[in-house]
């Protein structure tokens, strides 16, 4: 009943400075969306879908390529596509840029390393101020204790 919209070509991706996913490893398609919207959203196929086959890209390193897929692990299908879509608007453009922009961001979140935790040793004084309030505390404790009267 839902007519699907031919694949439409799609321009790079700029994921970072360093990383754009060209528009032949991207594919794209237009369906209709879900929701209210009455004759609109029943004919008009606004809703884009962006897929990004991750296993094959030219543009990634094995280590890139390893990383997002530990990370995006439950957004990847099992041949390794990542799918991102979006309708959150009535044109099919800005779902299309929206899209892309959500795709850019999966990315560059699954590529940031964490730094490293420095450990850091507590101060002399915080150990002072640590062991001054278990002896306080013992105090209150010990207090509280009933001696048996003999």
């Amino acid at each position: 009943m839902h007519a699907e919209a031919d694949r439409v070509p799609v321009t790079d991706i700029r994921v970072n400075r360093r990383l754009v996913i060209p528009s032949n490893e991207l594919e794209e398609r237009f369906t209709t969306s879900s929701g209210p919207g009455g004759q609109h959203a029943n004919k008009a196929s606004t809703r884009a879908e962006l897929a990004w086959n991750v296993e094959s890209s030219s543009v990634l390193g094995p280590r890139q390529r390893e990383r997002i897929k530990l990370r995006l692990a439950n957004r990847l299908d099992s041949n390794g596509v990542l799918r991102v879509s979006s309708e959150k608007h009535r044109s099919q453009l800005r779902n299309r840029e929206e899209a892309k922009r959500r795709l850019a961001a999966l990315i560059d979140d699954a590529l940031k390393v964490e730094p490293a935790r420095v450990k850091t040793k507590p101060t002399k004084a915080g150990k002072e101020r640590r062991l001054q309030e278990k002896r306080r505390r013992s105090e209150i404790k010990r207090a509280r204790r009933v001696t048996p009267d003999d």
